[in-house]
């Protein structure tokens, strides 16, 4: 299978608002987020999409991978977007809360070994890191917290 040709729910979909192909406020966004939450959201963590034994794998991985923290950073975006601030500083603090001694992260985080797993250091989860944080900063100034 091709990635355009499953029709299954996949994180990055998260992206749509912040690359402004739909803006925050257009029903299909906070849908999107709702189908995510409700699909990929596991113990707090964004799978990229659903892993089921059953299912062929689009990116011919074994099933069982750990969450994206770069999904995750995804998915608190949208909530600020969204206005859900309290929800994303708790998410945004947890998040930061799984770095290393040195304060580093990797490609994915186990939330059933509670650990740290996948490709490591891994720039893109730093720059969702960043760039989560900058958003997050601005969203909270600009509603006087």
């Amino acid at each position: 299978d091709l990635a355009y040709d499953v029709r299954r729910l996949d994180a990055s979909l998260l992206t749509i608002p912040l690359y402004g192909f739909l803006p925050p406020d257009d029903p299909r966004v906070r849908g999107t987020l709702e189908a995510v939450r409700r699909e990929l959201l596991v113990d707090g963590f964004v799978q990229r999409y659903r892993h089921d034994a059953k299912v062929q794998h689009i990116d011919g991985l074994p099933p069982g991978e750990g969450a994206f923290f770069l999904c995750s950073f995804w998915f608190v975006d949208n909530l600020i977007l969204l206005g859900e601030l309290d929800e994303a500083e708790q998410m945004f603090e947890r998040l930061l809360s799984l770095r290393n001694e040195l304060g580093l992260l990797s490609e994915e985080y186990e939330p059933a070994l509670q650990r740290l797993i996948g490709n490591f250091p891994q720039a893109f989860s730093h720059i969702g890191l960043v760039n989560t944080a900058l958003r997050l900063d601005a969203a909270l100034a600009a509603a006087g917290r």
